[in-house]
């Protein structure tokens, strides 16, 4: 197996494992909603498919290129969550490093779903 392809397993993994997380817990994702966004239940459930969609979509090529764009436009979506997330941290006992410190994280991961589903 070459790079490119444990890279494609391995973001199927992580996506569908978070998406699962957002049916299974989610209170976790509802505690991280902003309070200006409507029907928060709805969204962490809609959010969780998309994940668990474009994370079995990498697998497949006639679907890899549609979903590698769609993981694309969650996580840039998602983002006001974490950076919601980031200003609350102490309300969620969350230490601020890791907190703050995930915000930038995105930046690679948006990297890692692209060169795996879209350029490779």
């Amino acid at each position: 197996m070459n790079l490119l392809s444990f890279s494609r397993y391995a973001l199927a993994l992580l996506f569908v494992g978070a998406g699962i997380l957002h049916f299974v817990r989610p209170g976790i994702y509802l505690r991280i909603m902003p309070p200006f966004l409507p029907s928060p239940l709805l969204l962490v459930y809609l959010s969780g498919a998309a994940e668990v969609l474009g994370g079995l979509g990498l697998l497949l090529p006639a679907t890899r290129i549609f979903a590698g764009w769609g993981l694309l436009a969650l996580l840039v979506a998602v983002f006001p969550a974490n950076v919601y997330m980031a200003l609350i941290h102490e309300r969620l006992h969350i230490p601020g490093w890791v907190a703050w410190g995930r915000l930038p994280l995105q930046v690679p991961l948006l990297w890692w779903v692209w060169w795996a589903a879209i350029r490779g």
